[in-house]
């Protein structure tokens, strides 16, 4: 695949690929730093066809749990249980169709399996995690639309407690989605018609619009990961991957309505290869690292042998990119 149609901004690392080779892989990252040292931080990604990665900032693998078809990842801290503060860490899971819950510990990084909430989906595919005050959200689509609001916390007993608030649906296959926390806002990305937007209340009618349709000159469909930056007492970024020209559209999200700022895409830099064919992406704001600004690691469904060859799902990985590179290449 060629590169990306968007304005170029520099990869600054890489992970390793996922274990799983010749086939659709690798699909959606997430990224955790330690609100009291941001110098600790971890990213996870899915292989969708075996399980949940955790790698350093290095792209190093640190832990695998080898836990089945899990295809989109999301957290929040704070998460209260029994045994202290955890990261709740949740994954849709296609094969014992549900959404399938972890713990994380924040002082090691160390993830444990937490429990399954079964849905009656046809085939659970996006998952986004959000908060309300005290709830903590998750939010699951199927690939024939369908979304269901869930509300969960952790038991007396340290038992998943798990209460469906509410389902509404999109016309067609949706999957990338992202909770804005402090709006109480969902946006989700129908593939192949755009991004919607959706309120987080826990009842009544979910207030669903189609805010940014595609294709348009922003978004070549497939519409695929959506992510939100929140740079620290400022503003906050909506950023979409426009999965048809391997480029990423971003919007300024902190307002009334979206306002589209630019897109761009990740070129070859620091021994690391282009971003192209890509699905998943995660975004965090503030130092994370040796990132100052922020950081952006998304899915590249071809890393670097496979760009090479005649059949691109080779390999698959999650590429970094240092958001003061974006923000100076988009004059944001």
């Amino acid at each position: 695949m060629t590169l990306g149609v968007g304005t170029p901004v520099p990869a600054a690392a890489e992970t390793v690929a996922v274990g799983t080779t010749r086939a659709d892989a690798a699909d959606d990252p997430e990224i955790w730093a330690d609100p009291t040292d941001p110098a600790r931080a971890v990213i996870l990604g899915t292989d969708k066809q075996a399980g949940l990665y955790a790698y350093d900032l290095n792209g190093q693998v640190l832990s695998f749990i080898p836990d089945g078809r899990l295809n989109n990842v999301d957290l929040r801290g704070g998460f209260p249980t029994p045994w202290g503060e955890r990261v709740l860490v949740a994954a849709s899971d296609r094969g014992r169709m549900g959404a399938a819950l972890y713990l994380m510990h924040p002082s090691t990084f160390e993830l444990t399996p937490w429990g399954i909430i079964p849905l009656d989906l046809s085939e659970p595919y996006g998952l986004c995690v959000g908060r309300r005050g005290d709830d903590f959200l998750i939010f699951i689509n199927s690939t024939d639309g369908q979304i269901r609001q869930v509300a969960v916390r952790a038991g007396t007993d340290g038992a998943v407690e798990a209460r469906g608030e509410r389902q509404f649906s999109v016309p067609t296959q949706p999957e990338g989605c992202v909770v804005d926390d402090a709006r109480g806002r969902l946006y989700l990305g129908e593939e192949a018609a755009g991004i919607w937007r959706f309120n987080t209340s826990g009842a009544g009618d979910a207030g669903g619009r189609l805010i940014e349709p595609a294709p348009s000159d922003r978004l070549t469909p497939d519409v695929e990961g959506l992510t939100l930056l929140h740079e620290p007492g400022g503003a906050a970024w909506l950023i979409a991957s426009s999965q048809g020209d391997s480029a990423f559209a971003v919007y300024r999200a902190d307002g009334p309505d979206l306002v589209y700022r630019g897109r761009f895409s990740v070129h070859p830099a620091n021994g690391v290869d282009a971003v192209t064919g890509t699905d998943g992406v995660a975004a965090l704001g503030g130092a994370v690292g040796p990132y100052g600004s922020g950081l952006v690691v998304m899915q590249d469904d071809a890393d670097t042998e496979g760009e090479a060859l005649e059949s691109r799902r080779e390999r698959q990985n999650f590429k970094l990119v240092d958001w003061t590179e974006i923000r100076r290449a988009l004059g944001l």
